[in-house]
Order: structure tokens, then C-alpha cells, then sequence
């Protein structure tokens, strides 16, 4: 259970546990009402938590992201003292022991993390995507004990979706789960999964639906599989590009056993449930694409001021200044896409749209920006003495996970055009 002294610490460091997504509802409220427009300004509790993360960030974070990346080594005491500090599973309600944060709040906390090390923050935004079918779908027995003990213990969970032969095409997944009494028996192998090896529980999607020809949209379930399960074997940490410290694993299912009462839901909806959390979870993975693309912005900057050819900094060369002009703009606009994608699950309504435009831009500027650092750093930023090659391995990925590039761009024209349509 969580100490006396990490309660304490909850309370005084990240303030008060009222939503501050009403805050800043009232905000934007009263200054359309002065017909002033949309505030972007930050409530004083979000700056709490805000700075709260880039302290840790500085502290904790940065000092040792390196030799994680070297040794691949998974950043366990770190992730223990953010749950300490109530950075991890800032999302889930007061209800079950979380803080109850909004979408904007995770996102600038996911921000300040992901400045340190992606790696890192991957690990704890893990947590987030295999928590979000509970928090959104799940009875309550199923919150108290799942949420309950993310917030009793420094815990880690899994998503457990992709297989090797299925990625973007969801439809294609053979893991199947056949009901027998009062449980369901699974097997299947799930691959690519971040957390696999350290979780205490996973979610996992599966075909309940043998028939073939059965849509995706009513074939598969998702379920709440315990780790300690006999039959679950987490297969070897795989070695990534980038974001080495976290954990990358295929999982097996073989005859699993798992209670009737660990269904999410019903049967048939688990295609609807995995889906659905995207929606909540691209915006925080999309904050932290924008916080990788921050720091080489920075990193670029200083060198960039210090560094001399042809007697001036190379700042002051046209060709550099002309390249850290687009990172600012590709980072200051995709942070306000970020906060545009959490704002609207604030406002309670549904944010696909704008989900995937940020996903879908971020990823694009991480890789942008990481790419033009390790060019302003020349030969330097080839070199793993410096902290910009680093940050291009680390920044590909965000093109590739929680939705690719292409898929977003899929989501963003097919909702685009069903929107152009409703208007005629």
C-alpha cells in the first residue's frame, strides 16, 4: 500500500484533487462571456502539475537516460518514485484511489516526462492504454480490484492487442477465447507488446466468434487476464531501435483459464472497447511526441549558439536558423493540436478526429525534429556522446505505434468525409 509519506507527498506537491478539467471549462466559459474568446492559458493547479513533472523530469529522469538506453535496463525505481509522487495513474477516478486528472492535465505531465526520456514515459503510458477498457468499460468489481491496486501498489499493466501476423488489421487477430462454464479458455500469441514482461495484469483482445465471416465489430471480446495465470509466458525483451527502456515482449496464452467475471461487458465488444481507447490515449502519446520534439529543439538551440564556423555561431547561418524555425513550428503547432485532442474528452465529447490529427502530427514533427538536431549537430549528432542520436531512434516510433501514420491519416479522411457529408 502506498506509504503515509507518498500521500503527503500526493497532497502537497500536486495540490488539490478537484478536477481542473472544470476549471478550465469555467475558464474558456467566462471569457466567451466577456467575448474574449478561448483562454490558453493554464490553470494554476495544471502548472502545478506541470512543473511538478519537468522537475522530476530534470532530477530523475535525464540523469539516467542514457545508460538506460545503453543497457536496456527497465526503469523500475524510477517509475516507482513518479507513483510516488502520484504521476502515474494520475487518470483514474478518486473513486478507486486516482487523483481523477482531465485529458489536458495527463497530457502536460506525459509532456515533461517524455522531455527526459520517451522510453521511460512509454513504460508509464503503458499503463494508461491497458487501464483505459477498464476505466471506460469495466463494472465496478472490476475497477476496485484492477484500478484499485494500480494505486495501492507501483504496478504495471499490458495492452495486449497486436499479434505477429496482426497489427493495423485488427480483423485479422487469431487469439481466440471459447467460453467453458464459468470461464472462458484463451490461447493465441500477442506480440509487440510494451509492459509484457513486467505487468501484473493484462487486457487482451480475442475472437469469442469462430465464424469466419463475422464482422470485427462483433467477433472479438476483451478480457482481464491475470500475469500470474498458468499458461501466460512472456516471451524474450525484444531489442528496439529506440525507447530501449521499456519493455517490449511477445506474450503466450496457452489454455489460459480466465473467470466468466473478467469479460469486459458483453461478448462481441471488444472489438468497440480496444478501439475506444485510442480515442483517450493519442492525445498523452501524442504529448509525448511533442515533448521528444522540445528537447531536440533545445539540444539543437544550445549547440547551435555555441558552436562556430566561418567566425559566428552556425545559428546565425540562414540554413540552421531556417531549420530551427520549422521544429518551433512544428512543435508549438502540434502541442496545440495535443491539447485541442484532450480538451474535447474533457468537454465530454468524442475526440476521434482530433485524436488523429495530433497522433498524426506529432509523430511527424518528432521525427522532424530529431532529424534536423542530429543535422545541426553534424558529426557530433552521429555520435552517441551526444544526446541527439538518441532522440532520433526514440522519436520513429511514433510513427509506427498506438496507430500508424497511415492509419491516422485513414481515421482523419474517413471522419472528415463522413463530417462533409452530414452537412449536405
Amino acid at each position: 500500500m502506498a506509504s503515509k509519506l507518498s500521500k503527503i507527498l500526493l497532497r502537497n506537491v500536486l495540490g488539490r484533487r478537484a478536477s481542473t478539467s472544470i476549471t478550465t471549462t469555467r475558464n474558456l466559459q467566462q471569457a466567451e462571456h466577456n467575448n474574449l474568446g478561448p483562454s490558453f492559458a493554464l490553470t494554476d493547479e495544471q502548472r502545478e502539475y506541470q512543473a511538478t513533472a519537468r522537475r522530476f523530469a530534470a532530477d530523475e529522469i535525464i540523469p539516467v537516460a542514457a545508460e538506460l538506453d545503453r543497457t536496456g535496463e527497465y526503469p523500475y525505481e524510477v517509475i516507482k518514485k513518479a507513483w510516488n509522487l502520484g504521476l502515474v495513474n494520475a487518470h483514474i477516478s478518486p473513486q478507486y484511489g486516482g487523483l481523477g486528472l482531465g485529458a489536458v492535465e495527463s497530457c502536460l505531465i506525459t509532456e515533461e516526462l517524455s522531455y527526459g526520456c520517451t522510453g521511460v514515459q512509454t513504460a508509464i503510458e503503458a499503463n494508461s492504454l491497458a487501464e483505459m477498457p477498464v476505466i471506460l468499460n469495466g463494472n465496478d468489481f472490476q475497477k476496485k480490484k484492477y484500478l484499485g491496486r494500480m494505486i495501492e501498489e507501483p504496478l504495471l499493466c499490458a495492452y495486449c492487442v497486436t499479434e505477429p501476423g496482426a497489427g493495423s488489421d485488427v480483423a485479422s487477430i487469431k487469439t481466440k477465447a471459447v467460453k467453458k462454464g464459468d470461464k472462458y479458455i484463451l490461447n493465441g500469441q500477442k506480440m509487440w507488446i510494451t509492459n509484457g514482461g513486467v505487468a501484473n495484469w493484462y487486457f487482451v483482445l480475442a475472437r469469442t466468434d469462430p465464424d469466419p465471416k463475422c464482422s470485427p465489430g462483433k467477433a472479438f471480446s476483451g478480457f482481464i487476464v491475470e500475469r500470474d495465470s498458468p499458461g501466460v509466458t512472456p516471451g524474450r525483451k525484444e531489442i528496439n531501435m529506440g525507447q530501449r527502456a521499456s519493455d517490449t515482449r511477445g506474450i503466450t496464452f496457452e489454455d489460459v483459464e480466465v473467470p466468466a467475471e473478467n469479460l469486459l461487458t458483453v461478448e462481441g465488444a471488444g472489438f468497440k472497447i480496444a478501439m475506444g481507447a485510442f480515442d483517450r490515449t493519442r492525445p498523452p502519446v501524442a504529448a509525448g511526441a511533442v515533448g521528444l520534439g522540445q528537447r531536440a529543439l533545445d539540444e539543437a538551440t544550445k549547440y547551435s549558439m555555441e558552436r562556430k564556423t566561418m567566425g559566428q555561431e552556425i545559428c546565425k547561418h540562414q540554413a540552421v536558423a531556417f531549420m530551427l524555425a520549422d521544429m518551433c513550428i512544428g512543435v508549438e503547432t502540434a502541442r496545440l493540436a495535443v491539447l485541442k485532442s484532450a480538451w474535447e474528452i474533457d468537454q465530454g465529447r468524442r475526440n476521434t478526429y482530433y485524436a488523429s490529427i495530433a497522433k498524426c502530427l506529432a509523430g511527424d514533427v518528432a521525427n522532424m525534429c530529431a532529424t534536423n538536431a542530429v543535422q545541426i549537430f553534424g558529426g557530433n549528432g552521429y555520435n552517441t556522446e551526444y544526446p541527439v542520436e538518441k532522440l532520433m531512434r526514440d522519436a520513429k516510433i511514433y510513427q509506427i505505434y498506438e496507430g500508424t501514420a497511415q492509419i491516422q491519416r485513414m481515421i482523419i479522411s474517413r471522419e472528415w468525409l463522413t463530417q462533409a457529408k452530414n452537412k449536405h
